[in-house]
């Protein structure tokens, strides 16, 4: 998904989403992104979308993103949280359910 693509989404879904930001070489970042996996596969109803941050230079300043993994909830199309730390699965399913 690119930032374009992203954007538009945001202003159609009326419900949360959550954003996942990452960089290809980032270590963390694909761990984040495994307990993310794992995290849906329990079924949580709320839809993730992945980005590479290096192609998302507007939305990283709207949304004042420091690093990377980030995941970012959005409610009606406004970001609610910012978490930089993946501590566990079990704190990614609490976030995302």
């Amino acid at each position: 998904m690119d930032e374009a693509a992203l954007q538009s989404l945001i202003h159609t879904e009326n419900r949360k989403i959550a954003v996942y930001f990452f960089t290809p070489l980032c270590g963390t970042c694909k761990i984040g992104e495994r307990m993310l996996e794992i995290a849906q596969a329990t079924g949580i109803s709320v839809p993730l979308y992945k980005l590479n941050i290096n192609y998302a230079p507007r939305l990283r300043e709207q949304w004042k993103i420091a690093s990377v993994p980030c995941l970012v909830l959005l409610e009606n199309g406004e970001p609610i949280r910012n978490e930089y730390a993946m501590k566990s699965v079990d704190h990614v399913y609490l976030m995302l359910k």
